[in-house]
């Protein structure tokens, strides 16, 4: 399904509206303030710099203060309620806030704009905490793509149309008129949200920030790989509040300070951002496929060490005009990397929000993802100590900062992926399945999205267990051959993937019993279990005869067994055609490979003659 087709459903059209309606006002409002405080003259450069600074920290101080308390609400109470009374105050907000842009009081600007930070982090949780009861899980990733594309186009056109208006003849009646009219707007669109219902209604809310923001976080803290996929979302808001606040005086330091020069470059890294965002949902196949996390982290440092070597070679001069500056090919190859820059970013952070919302405990799910929008607003102003301690205190150019955030980028990026193996386990897995092979699935919605199976299959390969785990919308526990789980450099994802390694009883009596007890531990925790009952890869391309294990298996744990059909495999470089493996090489490179799958078996019912004769006839068909 394309994820814009999601665009024409009641149960997100509603939604994106508000999202992306708020955002719009929130940008709007904001640099409106920043551009008075600037250019009305009333302020020397100090007192104007300070102003500036005070105002991005009236913004995002409520994250910090509002987040979790907002968290526990969206837990607590049905969520299409809670964002209709959140969306009021932003009218309330937006009226006092346009009585003091008509009076140009300054100070009245800096409490509404604090007002509206604290509405958007009582917003934040609820909103992600919403699209998982929403939407599928094969919709889950494309939803979380357009709100991304939704919210950086947003960004964006708040902050041009901000410019566009404060330069304008009747500028403060259309500053009033808009931020009034689009707060108004967004409470009529959130009007046609659907019902979602309370996550845990019986919670008890904390009202003290700071003990919450502990708490929060240290619940977060209780899933290792969600807590990692938190920091990992952040280093992406610390990298994209780099850019985007350092863009303007990057374009006056090396681009010749126009000011049409400084909209071309925001606009090329927000619509980067949302192109990135919006591929996620084709490189992903309708599932949350961690495998793209690596290619966009891989992006963003390449594309930054570019961007970095492209600024040697640039033509510009002072006032040089958009048309001029873009008739020099050295200038598109600046243009080219910022977009790919952020386009890898939009790759990089999509598959981590949906992983966080899929992943997360349904009862506390708006708490976690309050602890996220915490870390994010901490990264965030983290980003900007960075880039003093670079720019005024090292004395680095801004083109320097970029490159070293490229640098740390590596470094970071290093760390998650050796702390969650799952992230560089799918990778292999994804390049594996977009190289080599070209797999498709067929029926995989027979395979239960919870609660604990066996799935049985064919066994062709050296790789049938990295081709069934790419396809299967579900983390997959192999049992394997001893021998094939120890291949050197392969065992290693193997291990990562946690599979069970076996031999026969005769060989090790201890391993094949340490096997059977693993694979009902892994049952009985409601994991999916994979095993190939031949106990042997086929030298001839046909099945062999299925082992009785399976029927041992489902005799200690009683749960459904789905059949699997492995084609196109056999004569690949990694299958034993004409008697041995890693030899035949590309006469079928990029083979066509499919995973199809059976209808559950009831475990009354399995029997290893049984499930021989579906598995045949899956591979026949």
């Amino acid at each position: 399904m394309n994820q814009f087709s999601l665009l024409g459903k009641k149960r997100f059209l509603p939604f994106f509206m508000t999202q992306a309606l708020g955002a719009f006002n929130d940008n709007l409002f904001k640099n409106v303030l920043l551009l008075f405080i600037a250019f009305s003259g009333l302020y020397s450069q100090e007192s104007s710099t300070a102003l500036i600074n005070l105002a991005a920290g009236l913004f995002i101080l409520p994250f910090f203060l509002l987040s979790p308390i907002g968290g526990q609400l969206a837990d607590k109470y049905e969520k299409s309620s809670l964002i209709r009374k959140i969306k009021l105050t932003e009218i309330v907000i937006m009226s006092g806030g346009a009585l003091a842009v008509w009076f140009q009081f300054v100070p009245g600007m800096l409490v509404a704009l604090f007002l509206m930070g604290a509405q958007s982090a009582l917003f934040g949780p609820v909103k992600f905490a919403l699209m998982p009861q929403h939407l599928n899980g094969k919709e889950l990733v494309g939803g979380n793509a357009v709100v991304e594309m939704g919210t950086f186009t947003a960004i964006l056109g708040g902050t041009v149309c901000a410019g566009l208006l404060f330069d304008s003849e009747f500028s403060t009646m259309l500053v009033v008129t808009s931020v009034l009219l689009l707060s108004v707007f967004g409470y009529l669109a959130s009007r046609s949200i659907p019902y979602a219902k309370a996550n845990d209604p019986e919670l008890s809310v904390n009202w003290n920030p700071a003990s919450q923001l502990i708490r929060t976080v240290r619940h977060a803290k209780e899933n290792r790989t969600v807590f990692l996929s938190i920091l990992a979302i952040s280093w992406f808001w610390f990298i994209g509040a780099t850019y985007l606040t350092q863009l303007p005086n990057f374009a006056k330091e090396f681009l010749g300070g126009n000011p049409q020069l400084v909209t071309l470059l925001l606009t090329v890294f927000s619509v980067g951002i949302a192109a990135g965002s919006l591929i996620c949902e084709k490189m992903s196949g309708g599932k949350i496929e961690l495998g793209i996390i690596p290619i966009g982290a891989l992006g963003i440092s390449i594309f930054g060490f570019d961007l970095y070597f492209a600024c040697q070679q640039l033509v510009t001069e002072t006032g040089m005009t958009v048309t001029a500056f873009l008739n020099h090919g050295e200038n598109i190859r600046l243009l080219a990397d910022l977009a790919l820059v952020s386009a890898s970013g939009g790759i990089f952070v999509v598959p981590l929000n949906a992983l966080i919302q899929q992943r997360s405990e349904e009862k506390s799910r708006a708490q976690t993802i309050a602890a996220n929008n915490v870390m994010n607003a901490l990264f965030m102003v983290l980003s900007a100590v960075v880039a003093v301690l670079v720019l005024n205190v090292l004395g680095l150019s801004i083109l320097q900062l970029f490159l070293m955030i490229s640098v740390l980028n590596v470094l970071v990026s290093l760390y998650v992926f050796s702390q969650v193996h799952e992230f560089l386990l799918r990778f292999v897995i994804w390049v594996l399945s977009h190289t080599i092979y070209r797999v498709s699935h067929k029926d995989l919605e027979n395979i239960p999205e919870q609660g604990a199976a066996v799935l049985v299959c064919n066994h062709v390969s050296y790789v049938d267990a990295l081709l069934i785990a790419g396809s299967c919308p579900r983390p997959v526990r192999f049992v394997m051959d001893k021998d094939i789980a120890n291949i050197p450099v392969v065992k290693y994802f193997f291990k990562w993937a946690k599979t069970i390694p076996i031999c026969a009883r005769g060989k090790s009596p201890k391993t094949y019993q340490q096997a059977f007890d693993k694979v009902s531990d892994e049952l009985a925790a409601g994991e999916i279990v994979c095993i190939f009952p031949e106990g042997k890869l086929t030298k001839t391309g046909e099945l062999n005869e299925f082992k009785k294990g399976i029927e041992k298996i489902i005799s200690r744990n009683p749960v459904p067994v789905i059949p699997l059909g492995l084609k196109g495999v056999w004569g690949s470089f990694f299958s034993h055609c004409n008697g041995r493996a890693f030899t035949t090489l590309p006469s079928r490179f990029w083979s066509k490979v499919e995973v199809v799958a059976d209808k559950a078996v009831a475990p009354t019912d399995v029997s290893a003659g049984a499930l021989q004769e579906k598995v045949q006839a899956l591979i026949a068909s």
